[in-house]
């Protein structure tokens, strides 16, 4: 895998520099989810597109901005689930955003996830790098290249708690939960950035990230195979949990499309654990 890895690195630059430099406005076109595009969004689709055409250990590409699977080498091992770029609205308020890629032999589930990557674009460039065997890698750009900083643990109990949805829409439940973490003293870290979000809390040793189900959202809104699944990995392997409402394990979800949604909890073991008590898993 170590060519989409290396890939990976190349697509960052990119990404990065039209972040700087392109179009911020909106295209005249909507995403899968009926959600409308960012110009941004549909260059960065187009950059990984590209850099991934040649690339014959992947045999087909599955996007968060388009519908259906991009068959590429037909001898390819895996395929190659992405959300070009997660948090957009974010940039035109000059906050971190993301990439988030999630790595797949056979059928596209949980379980036959075998790595997973995630980009922050912020003030420095990161690159997470996550495998079945590995714990998260996280590596910086210094003097143009990335160099690797160090792995990536989580403490048993953390401090940050980032608590997705419309307040309004949760169930009762769900907010006496959060309102009870905040009475414990966490600290609320919520920017509307999945991949900022999460990565702050893995960095600062642990927390919980939520995003429930909500009234409007029954279903969740966080892409399974796009965003969900690959970070369910990340945060497994650096010693957190991550399960949805009923307790399952997000690496066990098995989508029935590939845009499937789901409510989903990443955390320290200490939080998760809270959380199944109050939700009474």
């Amino acid at each position: 895998m170590n060519d989409i890895f290396e890939t990976i690195k190349h697509v960052a630059f990119e990404i990065d520099n039209a972040i700087k430099t392109s179009d911020l406005g909106y295209s005249n076109s909507e995403n899968s989810s009926g959600e409308d595009q960012l110009k941004l969004d549909v260059q960065s689709d187009i950059i990984i597109e590209k850099a991934f055409a040649n690339i014959t250990s992947v045999k087909a590409l599955v996007s968060e901005e388009k519908e259906g699977v991009l068959s590429l080498s037909k001898s390819g091992k895996y395929t190659l689930c992405y959300d070009p770029l997660d948090g957009s609205s974010l940039v035109d308020v000059n906050l971190s955003v993301g990439s988030i890629f999630g790595i797949y032999e056979g059928e596209l589930e949980g379980k036959n996830l075998v790595a997973s990557a995630y980009v922050v674009y912020g003030p420095r460039i990161e690159l997470v790098i996550a495998t079945r065997n590995t714990k998260p890698m996280l590596s910086r750009v210094i003097a143009g290249q990335f160099k690797e900083i160090g792995e990536i643990s989580m403490n048993e109990k953390g401090k940050l708690n980032a608590s997705g949805g419309t307040q309004q829409n949760w169930s009762p439940m769900h907010k006496t939960f959060i309102d009870n973490l905040f009475a414990e003293g966490y600290r609320l870290r919520y920017s509307g950035g999945m991949v900022p979000d999460l990565h702050q809390i893995m960095l600062k040793g642990g927390g919980l990230f939520s995003y429930p189900a909500t009234t409007d959202k029954p279903q969740g809104k966080l892409r399974q195979l796009f965003e969900v699944i690959p970070f369910a990995l990340m945060y497994e392997q650096a010693g957190g949990e991550a399960i949805n409402h009923e307790g399952l394990r997000l690496l066990e979800l098995i989508p029935s499309h590939p845009h499937d949604t789901s409510p989903c909890f990443f955390g320290s073991k200490h939080e998760i654990t809270a959380l199944r008590q109050a939700y009474g898993l």
